[in-house]
């Protein structure tokens, strides 16, 4: 759990169960601020003060953009893990244009009568496979 991402929306749920329960920091324990934890656990038989710090803490908590709270609270934890896509043969936008051209004069030529349509599926394939 500690190499964990945190969720905030656990954690402002914890922060503000501490507000309607009879302990508080069960919020700073799971976001491993146990020193924190510990110290609204003390205080919140006694005070009413970590009530009060607890409900301020779930709103901050959901006021945050994930962006904000992972780096507040997910230091050095990836939410998830980073996908990478791998990335083919740059292709040049002129040779696209002109083997598009080549394809709608093949097209032509066969709404023409002048090639087959298997004589016009080869030369399109072709074209197309010159492209990568």
């Amino acid at each position: 759990m500690l190499n964990k991402p945190k969720n905030r929306q656990l954690a402002a749920a914890l922060a503000f169960a501490g507000v309607i329960v009879p302990i508080a920091g069960l919020h700073k324990l799971y976001l491993g601020q146990y020193r924190w934890g510990m110290l609204y656990l003390l205080l919140s038989l006694a005070t009413p003060i970590p009530k009060i710090a607890s409900a301020i803490e779930g709103v901050w908590y959901l006021s945050q953009d994930s962006d904000q709270f992972d780096r507040n609270f997910n230091d050095g934890i990836a939410a998830s893990p980073t996908v990478r896509y791998p990335t083919g043969p740059t292709v040049d936008p002129a040779k696209v244009s002109a083997i598009t051209t080549a394809v709608r004069q093949l097209d032509q030529l066969r709404q023409d009568g002048l090639i087959s349509e298997y004589e016009f599926e080869q030369k399109r394939r072709q074209l197309l496979d010159s492209v990568t």
